[in-house]
């Protein structure tokens, strides 16, 4: 059980994300402006071809890039993504998906961030498979 609090202040914004739990994403890595997730391969994520569907990708891209940005938001204040753009490099099947958010610049008004993807094989070899960029707006939390 993690108790540092910065750890503690994303997982609790996770948990109330009804999607992500719904996937079954979990949280791996909380530094500041650094956050890791994965996502397990499942029917929930997959699309017609069994590989995981970009949207899969493309959301959990976006969680650890605006988590990424929590880590540098206000006490008080939340995130809210503004626009982002992804590249899909690959696409797989089976093991899961990791993405690690960076924050590239953090301001008052405006919070950029990156993401990459990676897929991670059963037998551990890890492969790109998405980049984003990100552009996030800090906003009261309402909770």
């Amino acid at each position: 059980m993690q108790t540092d609090p910065l750890w503690m202040r994303v997982q609790d914004s996770l948990d109330r994300q009804g999607m992500m739990r719904h996937l079954g994403a979990r949280l791996l890595r909380v530094e500041p402006g650094l956050v890791e997730l994965s996502l397990p391969y499942s029917d929930k994520v997959s699309q017609q071809q069994d590989g995981f569907h970009g949207g899969a990708m493309g959301a959990l891209a976006d969680i650890a890039g605006g988590y990424a940005g929590l880590t540098t938001a206000a006490e008080g204040m939340e995130v809210t993504t503004a626009e982002y753009k992804i590249n899909f490099l690959a696409a797989f099947q089976a093991g899961e998906l990791r993405a690690t958010g960076r924050v590239v610049k953090a301001g008052r008004r405006l919070i950029v961030t990156s993401a990459e993807v990676v897929h991670v094989a059963p037998d551990g070899t890890q492969s790109p498979c998405a980049v984003m960029q990100q552009t996030l707006v800090p906003v009261p939390k309402t909770y």
